[in-house]
């Protein structure tokens, strides 16, 4: 799918901001027609990744502000995600974790391994509509936050709270399992809070 292909390489970081992104030139890079390159312009303006430009649309850019709403919401719905996993979880998605957490002790894959391991944790939760709510805001995390900001000392103290929080959900404890991912997103939310805080104006704060 179209939706699909214009995502990942928006995630991936394909297209500069400020690029305009417009259906003709986006239906010659896919080598499809206009109209399922339109359709999936406009879904992924619908997922808050795009927004309307003068020339089609361009990647949506966020504020301090927008980073402190996703935060909010994002650790209410993943707390509850790592309570149920704690619950539900089956002996594959612990396997499954256990293996994601393992391959992020390489520092050079670390960062893709370690959002491989959240989705795995949406999953172990058996609930889709957290999933699909928890995909749609990290989707937009991520575009706001085009570069890593994890040091070696931030990648450490993450797999710390990875395995705390692993080890809530194989121990089946969703209170010591909410409590850990509370605590990891709140470390999270506050790193990116200072790399903007380090990286904008004083007027645009």
């Amino acid at each position: 799918m179209i939706y699909e292909r214009l995502r990942a390489d928006v995630l991936a970081g394909g297209f500069p901001a400020g690029t305009p992104l417009m259906e003709t030139v986006l239906a010659a890079r896919y080598g499809v027609s206009r109209t399922p390159v339109r359709e999936a312009l406009a879904r992924l303006a619908q997922d808050g990744l795009l927004k309307r430009a003068p020339r089609g649309y361009e990647i949506a850019s966020g504020t301090p502000s927008d980073v402190l709403e996703i935060y909010e919401a994002r650790i209410a719905l993943e707390g509850q995600a790592a309570a149920s996993a704690a619950e539900r979880r089956t002996d594959l998605d612990l396997v499954r974790l256990r293996h994601l957490h393992d391959e992020a002790a390489d520092p050079a894959t670390a960062r893709e391994a370690n959002s491989r391991w959240h989705r795995a944790l949406w999953q172990a939760a058996h609930n889709a509509t957290i999933e699909a709510l928890l995909t749609r805001l990290t989707a937009q995390l991520r575009i706001y936050d085009r570069t890593p900001h994890e040091t070696p000392e931030d990648l450490a103290l993450t797999r710390e709270e990875h395995t705390a929080l692993l080890t809530a959900i194989a121990d089946r404890d969703p209170a010591a399992a909410r409590a850990a991912s509370d605590s990891h997103l709140g470390r999270s939310r506050d790193l990116r809070l200072n790399t903007f805080a380090r990286d904008l104006p004083s007027d645009a704060l």
